[in-house]
């Protein structure tokens, strides 16, 4: 379960955004306001740290997935995948980072493929009671099998580019940053539909090693 608490984050996650993606060498698109499209949420265990992946454009450009972690306090040995902090008027500061450099990350996201779990359900806390919110996108897997994911391990190497991968000591991830190109994904791959995109775009992909 993801809670979402009814708050003012300063800056936004898309002003963030905004600032950091003209920065990325795998970014070739507009510059200016970026709007947000869908995201999906997985949960963290230990309930430590906030993981959504939001679906973006700026301007006329392509849809791009951006996966983001949201921390209380800084990651270690994380500076280069910071984007940025914010203040959340609930919370306090939280530190908001590109996902693929958070094991937290990594985890999740090999085990929602391996396993075929999908997104989590997210609520809004209204006061004293919480209030289902309808989910902006929904995501499938194909290609899995009914089995327990290995545990993900530490991150060996991260080869980002438009086609982000992300290698473990027992399983390889892949994840496509810009949503209109090609690129094969093999293994047990993670689809995606929502709003004017009726047709599954596959999203990513984990590979046992």
């Amino acid at each position: 379960m993801a809670l979402i608490h009814k708050a003012t984050v300063t800056p936004t996650k898309v002003e963030l955004l905004a600032g950091w993606l003209p920065g990325r060498d795998w970014y070739t698109g507009p510059t200016g306001e970026v709007v947000r499209v869908a995201s999906y949420r997985f949960d963290d265990p230990a309930g430590a740290v906030g993981i959504e992946t939001m679906l973006v454009r700026v301007g006329d450009g392509p849809v791009l997935q951006m996966p983001l972690t949201y921390r209380d306090a800084p990651l270690d040995g994380g500076d280069e995948w910071l984007i940025g902090t914010t203040e959340h008027s609930v919370l306090g500061r939280r530190w908001v980072y590109d996902a693929f450099g958070d094991p937290v990350y990594v985890a999740a996201l090999a085990e929602a493929i391996l396993t075929g779990a999908g997104q989590v359900e997210e609520f809004v806390q209204h006061e004293d009671r919480l209030e289902r919110r309808d989910l902006s996108m929904g995501i499938a897997v194909t290609g899995h099998g009914p089995a327990e994911a290995p545990a993900a391990g530490a991150v060996e190497r991260v080869t980002e580019g438009e086609l982000t991968v992300v290698v473990t000591a027992t399983v390889e991830l892949a994840v496509r940053r810009r949503l209109d190109t090609g690129g094969d994904l093999t293994g047990a791959v993670l689809t995606g539909t929502w709003a004017g995109q009726e047709t599954p775009v596959p999203l990513a992909s984990a590979t046992p090693r």
